[in-house]
């Protein structure tokens, strides 16, 4: 694997360099003051404004005005202690447009319903852009798609959700082609059912789908899930972190063949099947199972300069994509979230 460059930015004091960013928080400033207030009582401290995330240097910013979100499994810790008022309150302040859910409760202090969320989040000037939810389970009254899709779908459209997903690989019959041709008829199923309601239908990868058909070593599963699923009704979620550990651990063959591929490239091929991607950062390290230690978003190797922009010049999609943050488990979740603003806000395309 050809490790991933790492482009230093520096951030500057100043959000007069970044025009959009500045409306932005002027605006959300108007909106959040008091549930800003009540989060800075709940911390003990004031937040950290979102004015540093502008950065310096000529070119345009990389990341598209109004599409950076996060997924809100990164501040699960925070939602479970303080609630998801001051958690919108935090986000709004450090320059976010949007939230992806893991679940509408995530261990919420105090009780809430969806229409109080869908308010609360839009009144913190953040649109709920998706959700992740399981594929299947062995309980046939769990919360999935395979189980319940009516009640899933119920819910996404109460939220105002424009996509709905799930993280599950589509490793419900095993690991072969046909095993994953299932799995792409069941996924076609959601995504007409998602469709009809307005919503798309999304999968979101780990490293794993980039591994091999256990009956057939020379195909790959990821492509298995492209050529199989309908591009009208299923969508992807790349996360770029894990596609690069697939990158890591699967540019062979289990026969020790050569079998290089690059993420982005299957984004290139087929842009509209990306309307959402995760931005998750790691550290390269070869001698992890995975290739990398996940960091902070600005602190590990991978390229994401390079990256965004490649898709975001491409005519038409500019404002095509959003782009949500993510770290698995985060040292301090905030200070994670205010870092990957002002970071991704500091990119600028290269002259």
């Amino acid at each position: 694997m050809t490790r991933l460059s790492r482009t230093t930015h520096t951030a500057a004091t100043s959000k007069n360099d970044d025009p959009e960013l500045a409306r932005r928080l002027s605006r959300r400033g108007m909106l959040g003051v008091a549930a800003g207030a009540t989060a800075a009582a709940l911390l003990g401290t004031a937040a950290t404004p979102a004015a540093a995330a502008a950065g310096k240097g000529r070119g345009r910013p990389v990341l598209p005005p109004g599409r950076l979100g996060i997924q809100l499994y990164s501040l699960r810790d925070k939602v479970s202690t303080l609630g998801f008022a001051p958690v919108f309150a935090e986000l709004a302040k450090y320059g976010y447009d949007e939230i992806e859910f893991a679940g509408y409760t995530q261990g919420s202090a105090g009780p809430i319903t969806l229409a109080q969320l869908k308010r609360l989040a839009r009144n913190h000037g953040l649109d709920p852009i998706g959700s992740h939810v399981g594929y299947y389970s062995s309980d046939p009254n769990a919360y999935t798609f395979a189980q319940n899709l009516d009640k899933v779908l119920d819910d996404a459209q109460a939220l105002g959700l424009k996509h709905i997903g799930t993280a599950s690989g589509p490793f419900r019959y095993g690991s072969t082609v046909d095993a994953w041709k299932r799995a792409a008829e069941e996924f076609n199923t959601y995504g007409a059912a998602a469709k009809a309601r307005g919503m798309k239908f999304y999968q979101h990868n780990h490293s794993e789908e980039f591994s091999f058909a256990t009956d057939n070593p020379k195909v790959r599963l990821y492509d298995v899930l492209l050529a199989e699923t309908d591009p009208k009704l299923v969508f992807l979620e790349m996360d770029i972190y894990w596609a690069y550990s697939g990158q890591f651990r699967f540019s062979k063959r289990p026969d020790g063949t050569p079998a290089p591929f690059e993420p982005l490239d299957y984004v290139l091929r087929q842009p509209n099947r990306y309307p959402l991607f995760h931005v998750k950062d790691g550290v390269s390290d070869p001698s992890n199972t995975y290739g990398y230690r996940m960091t902070d978003v600005g602190d590990g190797d991978i390229d994401y300069q390079r990256f965004i922009s490649g898709v975001t010049r491409l005519r038409g999609h500019r404002l095509a994509h959003h782009w949500q943050a993510e770290h698995d488990n985060p040292v301090e979740s905030f200070e994670f979230a205010r870092k990957s603003s002002e970071h991704l806000h500091s990119l600028r395309e290269k002259c």
